[in-house]
Parts: C-alpha cells; sequence; structure tokens
C-alpha cells in the first residue's frame, strides 16, 4: 500500500529508537515484540491527509492492519478513525473490522487513537454489553479499548457506562488501565457532572488504585483532591 511505503521513506533510525524506549519494548514489557521505523504521529497524520477520502477498501486496510510495524498499524487505525466518523454508513462494517483485528490493536496510542470514534461511535444509539465483555477479557488492550470507547458517550452528555466499568478494574493490575479509567472519570466529571464523579469517589475512592484516583480528581479542587486521597 502507497500509504505505508510512504511511512517507511519517512522514517528516522533515531527515532525509532526513541519511540522503542517509550512504548516499552523490552522482554516482559507491555510492547515487547513490537517494531519501528521512526515516524512520529504528526507526521504520520500529515502523511494521511490525501487518503482520508481516498475509496480504500476496507479488506485493504484490514490486511494492512496486520503488519507487524506499529507505526503502519496506527496509520491504517486513525484512517479507520476518521472514516467511522466521516461516514455513519461505514461504521457497522470498521466496527466488525476493528473487533477481529484487537490482536493488532496492541499499545496504548494505538487505543487512543481509535477506541472511541470506531467502538464508541458504533454504540451511540445501540445496546453496550460488549463493552463489559472486552472489560472483563483476558487482554489489557481490549480492556483498555471498552475504557476509552466511552470517551465517545462522555463527549455527548453520558457517563452511566465509565461507572459501571471503571468499578470493574478497580482490581485491575495493569497501570495502563488504572489510567484509562482515571482519564475517562476524570472527563465525565468534566464534561457531564461532578457530583457524578465525587459520587463515584465517596463510594469508591479508598479502594481505587492510586493511579487512577489521582487522574480521576485533577480537575477537583485542592481541598477535594486532599479529601479523596486520604481516603486511601
Amino acid at each position: 500500500m502507497q500509504l505505508l511505503d510512504e511511512i517507511d521513506a519517512a522514517g528516522d533510525p533515531a527515532v525509532a529508537v526513541a519511540l522503542t524506549k517509550y512504548f516499552k519494548v523490552e522482554p516482559g514489557s507491555y510492547g515487547y515484540g513490537d517494531r519501528f521505523v521512526g515516524v512520529k504521529l504528526s507526521t504520520i497524520r500529515g502523511l494521511l491527509k490525501p487518503y482520508l477520502r481516498a475509496a480504500i477498501p476496507l479488506a485493504e486496510l484490514e490486511r494492512a492492519l496486520a503488519s507487524p510495524i506499529h507505526e503502519h498499524r496506527l496509520a491504517i487505525l486513525c484512517l479507520l478513525a476518521g472514516r467511522a466518523s466521516r461516514n455513519p454508513a461505514e461504521r457497522p462494517e470498521i466496527y466488525a473490522l476493528y473487533l477481529r483485528s484487537t490482536p493488532s490493536i496492541n499499545n496504548w496510542d494505538l487505543v487512543d487513537c481509535s477506541a472511541a470514534e470506531i467502538v464508541g461511535g458504533h454504540l451511540l444509539d445501540k445496546p453496550r454489553d460488549i463493552l463489559t465483555t472486552l472489560v472483563r477479557s483476558e487482554s489489557l488492550w481490549e480492556r483498555r479499548i471498552a475504557l476509552v470507547a466511552t470517551h465517545w458517550f462522555i463527549r455527548r452528555g453520558q457517563s452511566a457506562d465509565i461507572y459501571a466499568l471503571a468499578a470493574e478494574v478497580l482490581d485491575d493490575p495493569e497501570d495502563l488501565i488504572h489510567k484509562a479509567a482515571g482519564w475517562m472519570l476524570r472527563e465525565a466529571g468534566k464534561r457531564v457532572s461532578e457530583p457524578e464523579l465525587t459520587a463515584f469517589l465517596d463510594r469508591y475512592a479508598a479502594a481505587m488504585p492510586r493511579t487512577m484516583l489521582r487522574y480521576s480528581i485533577e480537575r477537583l479542587t485542592p481541598e477535594q483532591r486532599k479529601h479523596y486521597r486520604d481516603l486511601r
């Protein structure tokens, strides 16, 4: 695919080294085994512009999403997210493609650039049981997809899902899940209802992982932040 060739041509070995450190590819870390050519997201978004309205078959994009190169997958996911937002008629097929491809959506940036637009966008007017299934998955990335997908709802004034899902991950072993849950809780408090957030914190703050709590209370007053930290 021409887009992937352009990404390869833009690669910088020094950037690739930096990205491997940033995305934790060493043995035992969450990004182990991933490969980078050294292209930053800002550059990828620039390369994507001519392709955002191109009629590339979804089957071709799905094949490209299996690439072992991180930036290839990032570009395809950004492209799919853009198409899902621009073309609601395509959302069901993109959503199905996405769920088939979760083994390739295997780092936090890949999730964060796509889950809200693709999963959240598709489910906005539909039952959302799949989010509970995903948040209970053994896959770290499927759990993060469930949490980040709620950003689409939160931006439209709906916060019930994130409170239900955040309660599911209080004992999750992964810091990346704590960060995602805290981020979405913070957004729900900011965009929908601070009293809803504080009611959740009143119930769960003492049991919340420190990272989740820290992210969730960032926009509260200093006095409120101290109160909830002191509950742990």
